[in-house]
């Protein structure tokens, strides 16, 4: 249970933050970057959840609506923070890395069931698809863009020779799969997507 009595510490008036195992960091370190843009996504899936019923709710192989699925995802992203915030490396802080909760295999093979459950729903596309239609699906594709982002400051993190659950990497690819397919499911089982047309706009002054 996580309990929060103070909101401010003033603890990071100097630039500086702590992880989940008490190490001092940068605020912009990549590490602190990457679990502040999961927690981006989740803001946004926020939204798209309030906004789920107002689109034909798409049902997962075991039956959930859109907006049970975007909650979960969003207590996913909770978890990648939480593994993200505290290093596997051991070092001085090496006994609070112990029992930190991590992304496992079975988060990642949920998502992949439930792409290849909805996908199986949708109609193969023959363009690419422009962010819009209903309400909700305009914010997953918000939510895919920045799940997009943050994959890349967690591979940059790994880049950077820092110890990274390979869970957490596996997640975070999955996950902007997953929120391309819901947005397309939630659009009417993509009857409402937006298609891009190359070019339409070339011959017009």
């Amino acid at each position: 249970m996580v309990r929060l009595t103070r909101i401010y510490t003033r603890g990071g008036d100097a630039g500086k933050t702590s992880l989940g195992n008490g190490a001092r960091v940068s605020k912009f370190a990549t590490r602190v970057d990457a679990y502040g843009t999961v927690d981006e996504v989740n803001a946004i899936l926020g939204v798209a959840r309030l906004h789920a019923e107002d689109a034909r709710l798409p049902t997962t192989e075991s039956g959930e609506l859109a907006e049970l699925v975007i909650g979960r995802l969003q207590n996913d992203l909770f978890d990648l923070g939480a593994d993200l915030c505290v290093p596997e490396e051991t070092g001085v802080h090496g006994a609070a890395n112990e029992g930190a909760l991590r992304i496992t295999e079975g988060h990642v093979t949920r998502l992949e069931r439930e792409i290849d459950a909805m996908n199986a729903d949708l109609a193969p596309l023959d363009s690419f698809i422009l962010p819009g239609g209903r309400p909700s699906a305009a914010h997953l594709h918000h939510a895919r863009t920045v799940a997009r982002r943050a994959e890349r400051l967690i591979f940059q993190l790994a880049e950077e020779g820092e110890t990274v659950n390979e869970q957490a990497l596996r997640y975070a690819n999955r996950l902007s799969d997953h929120l391309f397919v819901l947005a397309r499911h939630v659009n009417d089982q993509g009857n409402a997507d937006i298609l891009w047309v190359p070019g339409a706009n070339r011959s017009k002054g």
